[in-house]
């Protein structure tokens, strides 16, 4: 069993950064590759960015490539999503998620085992 919990949402305007944080409890965190997906008012959660168990890859949708760097410190058992120059569309509720020894499918809500409770991001113009 992993426990998630997200921290460090809030509002900001355009422009703005903030960094989210995933504290995560239980054995094995080091196992797990972990994502960010976010859900948008009246949209579908989409995938935002991910990391595998080890750090070594990271990958991310189109919209946030080089504003959103995810990153992860297993002896502290949490990853982080620093997110820069954001901006309106990036509002939505941002969720941490974790994934057993991880898969190809990092951008597919359906692998991961567990999820956050979610923080809210908005980002005014």
């Amino acid at each position: 069993q992993v426990q998630l919990v997200e921290s460090g949402g809030g509002l900001v305007q355009a422009g703005e950064s903030l960094r989210l944080s995933c504290a995560a409890s239980g054995r094995s965190f080091s196992s797990y590759a972990m994502g960010w997906f976010r859900q948008a008012p009246g949209k579908e959660c989409e995938f935002a960015a991910a990391i595998s168990w080890s750090g070594g890859m990271t990958y991310y949708r189109d919209s946030v490539k080089g504003r959103f760097t995810i990153s992860r410190d297993n002896a502290k058992k949490t990853v982080y999503l620093q997110m820069n120059a954001l901006k309106p569309e990036d509002t939505a509720v941002y969720y941490c998620a974790a994934d057993f020894l991880g898969s190809s499918r990092y951008d597919v809500s359906g692998e991961y085992d567990y999820w956050g409770q979610g923080t809210q991001v908005t980002v005014s113009s």
